[in-house]
């Protein structure tokens, strides 16, 4: 019981803060990459493209996050690399290119804004669909997770309730099928499990 509910914390908690974090991070990624002044564009598209088409490798990803930014054991284990994806961001991307007007952008320059305030005043309350659409992928890309635990997660206080419930659903497969081999009085208890 007290497991469960630790459990439904961490998942929570990875939740709310993984939405929130991966929100800002699209958007000002997606913001920037839309600008059409922006003299790195082409370059930084080409980051965010190809990732979408080729993939890391479980390895490299396993080292980077484990070994290199320390993160296995860590709650931001589970939020890090889920923050921030190709998709999302050309997504963004797309939808400040097309339905963000230039010219108000340009406006708020001439009255003296800088790039963030315009961010934050003028594009992000205009963009509510864009930033409701990243936060449902990115809120149901965090409940139902339970790979990262797998991967990074070795102390059971930090497991989220997904992966709890993997866990305990795998050891009970488990049970059954090799019921036989455990005994007859062990075979009729997993028998009558429901």
């Amino acid at each position: 019981s007290t497991l469960i509910i630790r459990a439904l914390g961490v998942s929570l908690f990875v939740t709310i803060v993984g939405t929130v974090l991966g929100i800002l991070l699209t958007t000002l990624m997606g913001y920037v990459l839309s600008r059409p002044g922006y003299k790195l564009n082409g370059f930084l598209t080409m980051v965010v493209f190809i990732p979408m088409v080729f993939n890391g490798g479980l390895v490299s990803t396993y080292f980077i996050t484990s070994q290199f930014l320390n993160l296995k054991d860590s709650v931001w284990a589970l939020i890090l690399p889920l923050a921030v994806s190709s998709f999302n961001v050309v997504i963004c991307r797309t939808f400040f290119k097309t339905t963000v007007p230039e010219e108000l952008i340009e406006s708020a320059k001439m009255d003296g804004a800088r790039q963030f305030t315009i961010f934050f005043k003028i594009v992000l309350p205009i963009s509510l669909p864009v930033l409701a659409t990243i936060g449902l992928f990115l809120c149901f890309a965090y409940w139902n997770d339970w790979y990262q635990s797998m991967l990074y997660i070795d102390d059971q206080r930090l497991y989220s309730l997904q992966a709890l419930l993997n866990a305990i659903m795998t050891n009970v497969n488990m049970l059954a099928q090799n019921a036989a081999a455990m005994g007859a009085s062990m075979a009729d208890t997993v028998a009558n499990m429901p």
